[in-house]
């Protein structure tokens, strides 16, 4: 039999955690520009629909912020890298203050009021039930990783009676491009048949131009923080693989 190792994301592929990371801005974004306008309710809908641009939790207050100034959604998607450093140019503080900012309300909201921040989560349909299952499995080696901090991710699988290990939540606090995690457990398990299943395109993009993770099986869940845009740059013959939540759970067999 096979050995698999299969490497999630987590925020959009797992969790969808968009109430949370609203809330969550809203309250940075209080800390953040203090002096600013604060009714931010009227902005949560733009908020959805633009988060497939973020990339780091750092940057979901200056997206905000962008939405805030007037910016519309399309302009956001087409030009996040200008909106984004020309917010960071007005600032007297940098990306990692952003960030320190944000983990600090999820603290928190954890330490304070942790039933009413895990409501803010909805798991995908079938997928911790799924998540379960491959666990039970001695040939099926299971891993998230993601760019959100991994004890917020313990936190919220250990909620939903998913049993992973700690040491397979890589999170973001290892400071390192996911396409170098996924080498790094290339090299762990040369063996195994690796599947790796992402919302974002561009964390795909970098894997493919690798050639030592030329046979990793590379996922783009269409049901994640992605665009009808971002989706149609898929080309079914190429190592990257549009994947429907309906197949999630065919991960450890080739997908026709």
């Amino acid at each position: 039999m096979t050995n698999h190792l299969l490497a999630l994301d987590f925020d959009g592929v797992i969790c969808d955690g968009l109430a949370e990371y609203f809330q969550t801005t809203c309250y940075a974004y209080g800390e953040l520009w203090p002096q600013a306008e604060q009714f931010l309710e009227g902005y949560r809908e733009g908020f959805y629909a633009a988060r497939p641009i973020i990339e780091s939790g750092w940057e979901m207050p200056v997206m905000l912020r962008a939405l805030v100034r007037g910016h519309s959604v399309q302009d956001i998607l087409a030009h996040w890298p200008d909106r984004r450093t020309e917010i960071l140019a007005e600032q007297t503080y940098d990306r990692a203050h952003f960030s320190q900012v944000v983990d600090a309300v999820r603290d928190r909201a954890i330490h304070e009021q942790l039933m009413d921040w895990l409501a803010l989560h909805r798991f995908y349909p079938g997928v911790i039930t799924q998540l379960q299952q491959w666990l039970t499995l001695p040939h099926v080696d299971l891993w998230i990783v993601s760019t959100k901090e991994g004890r917020f991710i313990a936190q919220l699988l250990e909620q939903a009676g998913v049993d992973l290990p700690r040491s397979q939540i890589i999170g973001k606090e290892i400071r390192q491009p996911k396409v170098v995690t996924l080498g790094q457990l290339r090299d762990r398990a040369p063996e195994h048949l690796i599947s790796f299943v992402e919302d974002r395109l561009p964390p795909l993009q970098q894997a493919s131009a690798i050639p030592e993770l030329a046979d990793v099986r590379l996922y783009l869940a269409d049901w994640g923080y992605n665009t009808a845009a971002m989706r149609s740059q898929i080309n079914g013959g190429a190592q990257i693989q549009l994947l429907s939540l309906e197949q999630f759970g065919q991960l450890i067999v080739p997908i026709a």
